[in-house]
């Protein structure tokens, strides 16, 4: 293992309300079974905005802590329990006790002890930084020879697509889909939407740019309004007949109120509405209402380990990739603004080497 430095930069969330701050601080020793690794490339998300944005009180986090939860990165110490590990490796950011019911099962992502900080950048140090303390190996899947600017994304946008996708997968042949922001996350959905043998895809964002790349990712159709898509979809307004009747998978990575208010207009008799974004949108229902019969509605969270192994290996097979920008650890609050602004095509990454 390499001889450490004292200290490292870092982008810390101290106040609630106000922007990171790139700091100078003591580069962490690992004790036990954590895993010390050099950063090599770190994903920028909205979910960094959001943490920015709250108030005091808001969420049951304590400050301050380092941002960056998309985090690929190189060994350079081990704790002495940690055992031999080394090498490049994709952070499972979600860090689980590993102990309870949930991540006995698998279901790291909705463990029980996660009462307060999640993982590495949402409530715990993160990897906007030189260097990132992972604390078990349990949460690394090998990366060698990868490129960490193109896999840093995909451990958050690509995964939480792909778990959001997963419980449906196998039943979309021949189906109706639904993709609503084509951002950093749909983007990644309308690639693992091209495996299922889905009929129609139909992507839905305001921005041109966004619709254009939509287009070359297999959407069949691509329009700037989910009012557009209700029409399409519509028996009595749709051109296209195999479109209308609605739609069998919707897919809201925005989860703002008018995405959410309009999907009940937008679904097929047993239709599912999926939602991933968390833009403030809510929608109340109930049997026998506006919803069509059948109807199901799954709020999934981030994703297992297990489905980062298949999407590290979705990758290596050339059947994944993020659009990225890439930025100094220094311009990550210009790309922070840029992702603020909707200017970001796909993903933000930021590769911290000096």
């Amino acid at each position: 293992m390499r001889t450490l430095p004292d200290t490292m930069r870092a982008w810390r969330l101290l106040a609630w309300g106000e922007p990171p701050e790139l700091v100078e601080i003591p580069v962490p020793r690992p004790t036990g079974d954590q895993v010390l690794l050099r950063v090599d490339a770190a994903g920028l998300c909205h979910s960094d905005l959001h943490l920015m944005d709250a108030q005091p009180g808001a969420l049951p986090f304590s400050l301050p802590f380092t941002l960056g939860h998309e985090v690929v990165g190189t060994v350079v110490a081990t704790g002495d329990t940690a055992g031999d590990v080394t090498g490049r490796h994709a952070v499972h950011g979600i860090w689980s006790c590993g102990e309870c019911r949930q991540c006995r099962r698998g279901r790291e992502n909705y463990c029980a002890a996660l009462t307060d900080a999640i993982g590495g950048g949402i409530g715990r140090d993160g990897g906007l930084a030189d260097f990132v303390l992972v604390p078990s190996v349990r949460h690394l899947v090998p990366a060698d020879d990868r490129d960490p600017r193109a896999l840093a994304p995909l451990t958050d946008a690509a995964l939480t697509a792909f778990h959001a996708l997963r419980p449906h997968r196998d039943g979309l042949a021949g189906a109706v889909v639904v993709v609503i922001g084509v951002g950093g996350l749909g983007h990644l959905a309308l690639q693992l939407l091209g495996r299922t043998g889905a009929a129609a895809v139909v992507a839905v964002d305001p921005r041109g740019e966004a619709r254009e790349l939509a287009t070359r990712l297999g959407a069949e159709l691509t329009l700037s309004s989910v009012e557009q898509v209700a029409a399409a979809l519509s028996d009595e307004r749709g051109d296209d007949p195999h479109l209308q009747g609605g739609a069998d998978l919707v897919l809201d990575f925005v989860g703002a109120p008018a995405t959410l208010a309009a999907a009940p207009a937008l679904l097929a008799p047993g239709g599912q509405i999926v939602l991933v974004g968390s833009a403030g949108g809510s929608l109340t229902v109930r049997k026998g209402g506006d919803l069509p019969r059948g109807w199901g509605l799954s709020a999934p969270f981030w994703g297992t380990r297990e489905d980062l192994v298949d999407v590290v290996a979705l990758a290596d097979e050339g059947l994944l990739h993020a659009e990225t920008e890439t930025y100094s650890l220094a311009d990550a609050m210009v790309a922070y603004d840029r992702l603020r602004a909707g200017l970001v095509q796909g993903r933000a990454v930021v590769v911290p080497t000096p």
